[in-house]
């Protein structure tokens, strides 16, 4: 803060401690989708024991040789920050890294966002804007809300095909157990559920 106002300038999400201790784990390539899938159902899993956020996690991939560009958690709760959702968070780490607000740009690669489940509403806004040119989710479908009591928004009944209209590619259905079986565990956990609009609750058995 500046004495002289009240207004912040700025905003700061970062990831978690603990995973920024395991990066250096994560220098492997994934060159199948179905390692990436594995992986971001794994940080799903463990992201919302850890106290960050909701269990989401996402990738960006260059899927042509398997290079992991970055990877984002949810860190809504420990940031403070509604907006700062897994893909959110990979798709800007991913733009900080190259540097490039257009990853369609970016060394003329086209470059893979891989998420545990189908984006929110406002992640599919933010996967339009970002030169992401492929889609890979471990699943889509009623199965998160119904499970978890998160509220996804508004969804396009053909967003699949609004995606590929703007020359986004969609590969869903790898490893979509997995996911599923992350967001019960969730959904057991009691843990908080956070649609804002003061309905913060948390889940029952």
């Amino acid at each position: 803060m500046n004495d002289a106002h009240p207004f912040a300038t700025r905003v700061n999400a970062q990831l978690p401690d603990w995973l920024v201790k395991e990066l250096p784990t994560y220098n492997a390539r994934l060159p199948t989708a179905a390692e990436r899938a594995a992986l971001v159902n794994k940080l799903a899993a463990r992201n919302y024991k850890e106290g960050n956020g909701g269990p989401f996690a996402a990738l960006v991939v260059d899927p042509a040789t398997g290079e992991l560009i970055s990877i984002g958690v949810n860190v809504v709760l420990s940031s403070g920050l509604s907006s700062v959702h897994a893909e959110v968070m990979a798709i800007s780490l991913a733009q900080t890294r190259l540097g490039a607000w257009d990853l369609g740009s970016a060394g003329g690669r086209e470059l893979e966002l891989v998420v545990n489940w189908r984006p929110c509403t406002m992640c599919y806004g933010a996967l339009v804007w970002s030169g992401i040119k492929h889609l890979l989710l471990a699943g889509d479908g009623p199965e998160c809300e119904a499970l978890t009591g998160f509220d996804e928004g508004p969804m396009p009944t053909d967003w699949k095909a609004e995606l590929e209209a703007r020359g986004i590619r969609v590969t869903s259905g790898v490893r979509r157990d997995e996911a599923i079986a992350v967001f019960a565990e969730y959904g057991r956990s009691g843990a908080l559920v956070y649609n804002a609009r003061g309905t913060g609750s948390r889940l029952q058995d």
